[in-house]
């Protein structure tokens, strides 16, 4: 089968070309001129060269001090969160997010994190826009000690409307072998500590603009004297990196595992870490969930289980260490400022059918 192309010259000024396609190329370098001082600033010593190659170096010879070093890697993105940032027009929290949720995964094992990348598509390239949403994730990168090595912005005109987006990251970190985290350090007896979250953090979110705007018919603009602030701000509110803070928790204590508490709720999360012999037990009495959830449950008419396994309740992260270690761990996460209590601990299975669970009531 053959094809046959006009060979005559197109009258000027009428063929294609990417600009014509809706591709700003000269947007997609302004972006990355303005994006470069972001990026500086996550800048570690392993890192070799500048924003700008086709790949981001990393200097492996810094990890010739481990012994048996494992390089642990994640990848995630921030979900339907990303339409309230557009609709809110604040682009500048949403790689707080994206990075959380990589680096978080990445420390549940013991691993530090040590550099991520980026992946943001775009229907038209707004280079400011582009600009401000990778100083989120640079800022997130240094609340997690990492680099941001490298990434992609890639323009997508016809796919997705002008001023639509997403974000996408990939992150990977380094534990030494006899120092990884996991279900088979787990023992019965064990503490489970609870770190706050800062509110929704990035999950749920279909859930939560279903109840907010279809049934309760709320507008991001609307003041809500429960959180002293508009909607969209309580909604926009960046997750909590917990990266930095769990490592300095296993420098000063004896850790067993940690569960990042995502999309799937506190107590799936939590029994991912737990071994099939043992189950955990978390006490809902031990804190009072913020006021969004609540919002959330009430607006919406949603089941308490519903909400459980959909939202993270307050808790972004959980630790569990031996009952020996809970003053230490308590008083290091107080010393770094993560509100933090001891919410439950790791039992015998038993007749349990589950890895964890949640009892009681919440406090008021």
């Amino acid at each position: 089968m053959s094809a046959e192309f006009d060979q005559r010259a197109p009258h000027p000024g009428t063929g294609a070309s990417y600009a014509a396609a809706g591709v700003d190329i000269e947007a997609g370098d302004r972006a990355v001129e303005l994006m470069k001082e972001w990026v500086r600033k996550t800048k570690r010593p392993e890192v070799l060269g500048g924003l700008g190659g086709f790949a981001g170096l990393f200097d492996a010879s810094a990890l010739k001090r481990y012994e048996r070093p494992l390089l642990a890697s994640a990848t995630d993105g921030v979900g339907t969160k990303v339409d309230l940032a557009r609709r809110m027009g604040v682009y500048d929290t949403i790689g707080h997010d994206l990075v959380g949720m990589v680096v978080d995964d990445l420390v549940v094992c013991g691993a530090e994190p040590l550099f991520m990348t980026d992946y943001i598509c775009v229907g038209k390239v707004h280079p400011e826009r582009v600009a401000a949403i990778v100083k989120g994730i640079a800022e997130g990168c240094v609340l997690a000690g990492c680099a941001l090595v490298g990434g992609e912005t890639a323009e997508h005109p016809g796919l997705l409307g002008p001023d639509d987006f997403d974000v996408a990251g990939a992150g990977t970190g380094v534990v030494e072998y006899d120092q990884l985290l996991g279900a088979d350090r787990i023992r019965e007896g064990d503490a489970v500590i609870a770190m706050a979250s800062s509110g929704l953090h990035s999950n749920g979110y279909s859930l939560v603009r279903h109840v907010v705007f279809d049934r309760a018919g709320m507008t991001l603009d609307q003041h809500v004297e429960e959180f002293g602030r508009t909607l969209g701000e309580e909604l926009l509110e960046p997750t909590k990196i917990y990266s930095l803070d769990c490592l300095a928790l296993t420098r000063t204590a004896e850790v067993h595992g940690f569960s990042h508490i995502t999309g799937g709720g506190l107590a799936n999360n939590l029994a991912r870490v737990i071994p099939d012999h043992l189950h955990a037990t978390v006490d809902r009495s031990t804190w009072t969930p913020g006021a969004v959830f609540d919002l959330v449950g009430k607006a919406g008419d949603v089941e308490r289980l519903e909400l459980e396994k959909t939202l993270n309740m307050g808790v972004g992260m959980m630790a569990i260490v031996p009952e020996v270690s809970v003053d230490v761990a308590l008083q290091t996460l107080a010393d770094r400022g993560v509100d933090a209590w001891v919410a439950g601990a790791v039992v015998e299975r038993g007749e349990h059918r589950e890895g964890a669970a949640l009892t009681g009531d919440y406090a008021k």
